[in-house]
């Protein structure tokens, strides 16, 4: 390695902390690529999930270009030294890896290599995925330099941390589809009990006004007018619902946008008002983008559903170089001390757990009568 003892341990430090950072599979696994690549100043780097049908879930390249990486087809398969590598589960540090016996070929637009390192990345005794880096980068103009074993130590390393972080980011997507889960169940238990309880007034009240058509018209004028009320209350409902259902569109509008128009149309849908201000927020990490939207949709579901509100007041500010999210409301309130036993009624537990996720806190103020405050802080950089 080029870097010297100090610039050397502020290297791995900075992809440690570099590959902690991010909860997204993919982004963890681009991560500890890009890191292992510069690291060890190879030309190329690669890290493959396996599947149990002999192939790769998942491969990420470092170092090729997206041209050839559509050139070279479809992902590889656990075949020659691969396969070993996962197999009997150890490092393999090659001279020349075209040279190897078990060395079956690669497709015709795949880059040259030459000196190989490979290391398999385990959880326990699972191999979750492998490390491979190809070509170290050689000052001297005659070639040779190769992979040492101070690169394997190091890589080994990276390798350790990279499971911990892998396993993590899986943790996070699991807990996050059960999350969706979760709520979609509870949009279902809203749809029966706001929609449903609507469409069958709707149905008893129009076969009320047909039985009355012919006996006393000025009645079932009345009973129509009463149908159209009902209609346009459910179709309310439905449309906030479906608001709540629908993927938010944080990837192509950001955070701001989004919560905007969803408050616009919750707006519409309920007698309450609905505000919206921003002050100062920008671009925010994935991470964080989405779990303040999901504590914003909460908290408005609580306030709109369940506390009686007129006005529903949801603020997005700057406080130093954290971003905070507060949704206030005039509704009934409830009483803190209680929080232990309204706290899941209410999806606080799992706005908490979204907050503590992405490393901020989440604050309630509420009293019977007085309204409920809840604020949201997310960490800046």
């Amino acid at each position: 390695m080029s870097h010297g003892p100090r610039s050397g341990l502020a290297a791995v430090s900075s992809a440690l902390l570099a590959m902690s950072r991010h909860l997204e599979v993919r982004d963890v696994l681009k991560t500890i690529v890009a890191s292992a690549r510069e690291l060890l100043d190879a030309q190329y780097a690669a890290l493959g999930v396996p599947d149990d049908h002999g192939g790769f879930a998942q491969f990420v390249v470092d170092g090729v270009t997206d041209e050839q990486w559509k050139a070279i087809g479809p992902l590889p398969r656990q075949h020659g030294i691969l396969a070993s590598m996962l197999r009997e589960a150890r490092p393999e540090r090659l001279a020349d890896v075209r040279e190897d016996p078990r060395f079956e070929g690669w497709p015709s637009a795949h880059p040259d290599m030459s000196d190989f390192l490979g290391l398999p990345i385990r959880d326990g005794d699972e191999v979750i995925g492998a490390l491979f880096l190809a070509n170290k980068n050689c000052p001297k103009p005659e070639g040779g330099c190769g992979f040492t074993e101070e690169d394997e130590d190091l890589l080994a390393l990276l390798a350790q941390h990279a499971a911990i972080a892998l396993t993590n980011a899986r943790l996070y997507e699991r807990s996050r589809e059960l999350t969706i889960a979760e709520e979609r169940s509870r949009l279902a238990h809203e749809l029966h009990d706001a929609v449903a309880q609507k469409l069958f007034s709707l149905r008893l009240t129009a076969q009320a006004a047909a039985a009355l058509v012919d006996r006393d018209p000025s009645r079932a004028k009345g009973e129509l007018q009463q149908v159209a009320t009902l209609a346009a209350e459910a179709a309310d409902e439905l449309r906030a619902a479906v608001v709540e259902l629908r993927p938010a569109a944080l990837d192509e509008d950001g955070l701001v946008a989004t919560l905007r128009t969803q408050i616009q149309v919750l707006d519409r849908a309920h007698t309450a008002r609905v505000t919206f201000t921003s002050h100062g927020v920008r671009a925010l990490p994935a991470a964080q983008e989405e779990a303040l939207l999901r504590v914003a949709q909460e908290a408005l579901h609580n306030a709109l559903r369940h506390s009686g509100a007129r006005h529903v007041d949801v603020t997005l500010r700057k406080r130093g170089p954290d971003t905070v999210l507060r949704v206030t409301d005039d509704g009934t309130g409830f009483d803190p001390s209680a929080i232990r036993r309204a706290g899941r009624h209410l999806g606080l537990v799992s706005m908490r757990d979204r907050a503590s996720g992405i490393g901020g806190g989440l604050t309630v103020q509420s009293a019977p009568g007085k309204g409920t405050t809840i604020e949201m802080e997310a960490p800046g950089g």
